[in-house]
């Protein structure tokens, strides 16, 4: 029982503040107004702090966000392994890509200008995604710069293509809008944007997930391998999509695992 409580994920994170991530309005509207952006803010305790970071961004499609079980819940977790945990509320895109994009990275830089008063080392700021918000994840790891540039990335079943026939259709079609070009879904297909400068990164999946096609992580795992890209692939035999921080899911603690030893390896 013990061994369980320390690599379970935690159902009641420790207290997080929050707050705007744009104070005075963002340059961009996704063309709904009441739609904000924002962040929760959980930090270690100073015994444990390893001096890390990580932003978190919730799946759900780019529709809605499924800010518990792959958001919030996560917070315990990360701040027992004495990592900050940066919970992102992102916006959404509405087939304007540039929106969760600019907020993603906003938190990433949110990170680095508060650095020395959350104790956070900017060298070691991460990002976490999980389906749809793998994919935000996974396009900020291989676009962004600077200090917008994420150090390593966590991905769970994410979508990575946004190519027919392995993406994930509402996915898609929120973020780009239908009809877009082949040019544009390229340019948002992370595994065709992996260079030698990406992230490492590790990558979670089952293997009989109906909803996102497994050949995403697999496919983005490969290019990374090809790019000289340090990279864990995990594909668990059964489990489905959008188990996140779920106990029910058969091989969550094998999952926890295997994160705190890639975590631990670096």
């Amino acid at each position: 029982m013990l061994l369980f409580s320390l690599i379970t994920v935690g159902m009641a994170a420790q207290r997080a503040y929050e707050t705007p991530l744009y104070p005075d309005g963002p340059r961009k509207s996704n063309g709904d107004p009441s739609d904000t952006a924002k962040v929760w803010i959980y930090l270690p305790e100073a015994r444990q702090n390893t001096g890390r970071a990580v932003v978190i961004c919730p799946g759900g499609a780019y529709e809605h966000l499924a800010l518990q079980h792959e958001g919030h819940e996560w917070a315990s977790f990360l701040n027992n392994q004495g990592i900050a945990a940066i919970v992102l509320k992102y916006r959404m895109p509405n087939g304007k890509p540039e929106i969760p994009i600019a907020d993603a990275e906003a938190a990433i830089r949110l990170v680095r200008h508060n650095a020395q008063s959350w104790h956070v080392n900017a060298d070691q700021v991460g990002i976490m995604g999980f389906s749809a918000g793998g994919h935000l994840a996974a396009t900020v790891a291989t676009q962004a710069k600077k200090e917008a540039a994420p150090n390593f990335q966590i991905l769970f079943y994410p979508v990575i293509t946004m190519m027919h026939g392995f993406t994930h259709e509402g996915t898609h079609d929120n973020f780009l809008g239908k009809g877009s070009k082949k040019r544009v879904e390229k340019e948002y297909s992370a595994d065709q944007q992996v260079t030698r400068m990406t992230p490492r990164a590790w990558i979670a999946l089952c293997d009989d997930d109906h909803v996102v096609l497994p050949a995403n992580g697999a496919n983005y795992y490969m290019e990374l391998y090809r790019h000289d890209v340090p990279a864990s692939l995990h594909v668990y035999p059964d489990g489905g999509h959008g188990w996140g921080s779920s106990i029910a899911f058969k091989y969550h603690i094998e999952m926890i695992m295997d994160l705190k030893a890639w975590l631990n390896s670096f």
